[in-house]
Order: C-alpha cells, then sequence, then structure tokens
C-alpha cells in the first residue's frame, strides 16, 4: 500500500466512493459491479487516484461475483453456505477498509482479487 498525500480531499472521497458503491449490489442485481464503473468512468479522467481505486473496486466486485458463483455451485457438496456467508462477511468488512484507506490517499490493493483491469 502506497501513501499518496498530495491528493486533495475531493480526489480522496471520490476514491472512497468508488469502493463503497459497490454496497449498491445489496439494492439492485450486479449493482456491486455497476456501481463502481459508474463511480469510476464519472472521475477516472480527473483523477488519478480515483482511477487507480475504481479500477480496483471493479477488479474485487467481479472476483467476488465469480466466487459467488462457485460457492453456490458448491451448495451441492454442502461447503457452499459456509462459503456464501464467509464471502459476506469478507466482502462488507475488506470494502470498508478499503474505503477507509482510500479517504486517506492510500492505494489500497484487494487480496484474493484477480486483476481483470490494469
Amino acid at each position: 500500500m502506497e501513501r499518496i498525500d498530495e491528493h486533495p480531499q475531493n480526489e480522496r472521497t471520490w476514491a472512497m466512493f468508488c469502493h463503497l458503491s459497490a454496497f449498491a449490489g445489496y439494492i439492485i442485481p450486479f449493482g456491486g459491479i455497476i456501481g463502481p464503473i459508474i463511480t469510476w468512468a464519472m472521475k477516472k479522467d480527473q483523477y488519478e487516484l480515483v482511477d487507480d481505486q475504481g479500477k480496483e473496486a471493479i477488479n474485487f466486485n467481479i472476483s467476488i461475483f465469480i466466487y459467488y458463483v462457485i460457492s453456490a455451485i458448491l451448495i451441492l457438496a454442502l461447503v457452499g453456505i459456509p462459503l456464501l456467508v464467509a464471502l459476506f462477511f469478507f466482502r462488507l468488512i475488506i470494502t470498508v477498509i478499503a474505503a477507509v484507506k482510500a479517504n486517506e490517499g492510500v492505494r489500497f490493493r484487494y487480496p484474493l482479487c484477480i486483476r481483470f483491469l490494469s
């Protein structure tokens, strides 16, 4: 994680929103992916930190979606339900941590994240 002090508060706030917009997925189907994409697309050209953290949020939420699908399939093997519960709490906690770090100007990197966008 790299600390960036040169970013103004407005840029850090938008970077934080890139992460928090993933919670739209609890209300809207695929909102966990669409929310970060919209936030990132709006400000990626204006702010370097938003470009970086937006890609990170999108990559993580696509990865989590894939993990949810795999866990749902594994329900047949009786391990899917605990995996789904663990993924839910992991996503919730790590997204809040990422949002706080982005608001501090830190380039946060999610664990277990597949890098689709770089």
